[in-house]
């Protein structure tokens, strides 16, 4: 190390009298010292203050400019290195250099303002106030069909500046999308796809910018599914599947984009992966068939890329799916359960899997972690059979399945299972509020429902006490004699009574409860308890009720009051 300290004297003068070939011979001893021990030589070039000199040196004619660029880069692979070049005025002179003709020198540059700008926010903002991005975004534009290695080389060195440049950044990100490198960046991964380092740069690149809204639009209209499910289908390695998964799932969040993936043959890659996987226990390969099946689901979220692969039910895609459900793997139950919630968000699917045997599919795997309790995929199956219900017919089908509805009355007890026990209550308010059935309501009755919709009605949730009075208005509505001991003995008329005196129930609730309290008039016996709560106080005081729906209701319930007392 002694003779760093003589080439750094050396240096001082060298670099001002600019004699060339003694000058390269520090340049050289200092690279040699930085190659043995970077960290300590750097402290010692920062130390003598021949930082400030390098700026003087980055001229574009010299045969040394190279070298310095070069001894720039090796010193800001240090943290502590990389203010100290911004204050040394480095980054102009830089930036500079990029409009070099000469290929090292450019290598050499782009190594420099790559690792200035990692993790450092003074490296980006000096960069990106020289105007650093967009030159080497118009030099990718250029070189990119170039496939000799040098160029590949620069071509991944300027890719992996850009990433520094913005990484984690959204101004900076956003900066780079308006100037229009996600084009170019698509082109690159499809022309040198034979490169590993480079086709990983621009996956990483990807990764980045595709957390950014502003990027999907322009990730739609190029290529990008077609490429990366090519680059999918080459790949043996876990680590570079992952990458690829990595772009996959922020991109798959854009409608267009998902319909490109399915049109590019994505769902069949990833059915493939699921059944190699589906036995293993490996860590990695439990991870992959998760991240398989995630992105599956995912893809069904898309209404066109839905339908196209429910093919009416007889698609290859729905098949294999529907065989998850009554597989032995957790994950594959899981996916396959919001598979069909998400199938279901059309009403002639729902027929089309209510008519072929959905819901005891669905049961059957319900059925299966009621004991050992795995919440997710019973929520799952839950949410999938809600879906199911959301139109008249299939609702009907459901709620006249004695079979569920007697599963879903247990359930609604399952006090254990906060999560189930809801879903399973908005459920069998579901069968009522869509079918409007008298034979659902009367299979609900027969199976002991009905204190269950009168308990929810008192939820915490007024979205669910909502449901609850609704279901409740249609059973008085459509079948009041069939239902009126069960609903006395759960108590309606005073949680009704309780629900209206309450100044923090919502105003469509106190709606919804004076709606109820009209059609339960039609009981002989429910109409007694209402005379014997003072229903007439309470429902008076609405009539100046700020809701104007809710004054309303007031005045007509008074009037029914009235004329029954």
């Amino acid at each position: 190390m002694d003779n760093l300290s003589d080439t750094l004297k050396k240096l001082k003068i060298t670099a001002v009298d600019r004699t060339d070939d003694s000058l390269e011979g520090c340049l050289d001893c200092l690279l040699q010292a930085l190659a043995q021990n970077n960290m300590e030589t750097s402290e010692k070039i920062q130390g003598s203050g021949i930082l400030q000199l390098f700026s003087s040196l980055l001229i574009p004619q010299s045969s040394c400019t190279a070298r310095v660029a070069n001894i720039i880069a090796e010193l800001a692979k240090n943290e502590f290195m990389r203010i100290p070049c911004v204050d040394a005025g480095l980054i102009s002179p830089l930036v500079q250099l990029l409009n070099s003709k000469d290929q090292e020198v450019l290598l050499q540059t782009g190594r420099a303002l790559g690792n200035i700008c990692y993790d450092s926010h003074e490296g980006r903002s000096a960069v990106d106030q020289a105007g650093g991005a967009q030159i080497v975004v118009d030099h990718l534009r250029s070189l990119c069909s170039i496939t000799d290695p040098a160029n590949e080389k620069l071509l991944t060195v300027f890719c992996g500046m850009l990433m520094n440049y913005s990484n984690e950044n959204d101004s900076l990100q956003a900066q780079l999308i308006n100037m229009g490198v996600i084009p170019t960046l698509v082109k690159l991964l499809g022309i040198h796809c034979q490169n590993a380092s480079l086709t990983e740069m621009c996956l990483v690149a990807f990764g980045n910018l595709a957390e950014l809204e502003s990027s999907k639009e322009q990730f739609a209209s190029t290529n990008i599914a077609e490429e990366l499910v090519k680059l999918f289908k080459k790949q043996i390695e876990h680590d570079k599947r992952e990458m690829i998964f990595e772009v996959l799932a922020p991109l798959a969040e854009n409608d267009a984009i998902k319909l490109q993936l399915v049109e590019a043959g994505l769902v069949e890659c990833l059915l493939e992966i699921v059944q190699q996987k589906v036995d293993s226990d490996k860590e990695e390969d439990i991870a992959e068939l998760k991240t398989a099946s995630d992105l599956m689901v995912l893809l069904l979220l898309g209404d066109e890329s839905m339908q196209k692969l429910f093919e009416g039910g007889k698609g290859n895609v729905f098949q294999r799916v529907l065989s998850w459900i009554p597989s032995n793997n957790h994950q594959l139950q899981l996916a396959g359960a919001l598979a069909i919630a998400n199938f279901a968000r059309n009403d002639g699917n729902c027929i089309h899997m209510v008519d072929n045997g959905i819901v005891e599919k669905l049961m059957d795997l319900l059925d299966r972690h009621v004991e050992d309790g795995n919440v997710t995929v019973q929520h799952a199956a839950l949410s999938a059979l809600r879906n199911l219900a959301i139109p008249a017919e299939a609702a009907e089908q459901l709620g006249k399945n004695v079979k569920l509805v007697e599963r879903l009355v247990e359930w609604c007890e399952a006090k254990d299972h906060a999560g189930v026990m809801g879903e399973s209550n908005r459920l069998l308010s579901a069968l009522i509020r869509h079918s409007k059935s008298k034979d659902v309501i009367k299979t609900i009755v027969q199976s002991g429902g009905i204190k269950h919709l009168v308990t929810m009605a008192t939820s915490e949730h007024v979205i669910m006490q909502n449901e609850a009075l609704v279901a409740l208005a249609l059973i008085a509505a459509l079948e009041l004699g069939t239902a009126e001991k069960d609903l006395e003995s759960a108590k309606l008329v005073q949680i009704l009574h309780r629900l209206l005196a309450d100044e923090r129930s919502a105003p469509e609730i106190k709606y919804n409860s004076m709606v109820l309290i009209c059609a339960l008039m039609g009981s002989e016996l429910l109409h007694k308890e209402v005379q014997d709560l003072a229903f007439l106080d309470v429902v008076s005081k609405l009539r100046s009720h700020e809701n104007k729906s809710v004054a309303q209701q007031a005045s007509l319930t008074e009037q029914r009051l009235a004329v029954e007392s």
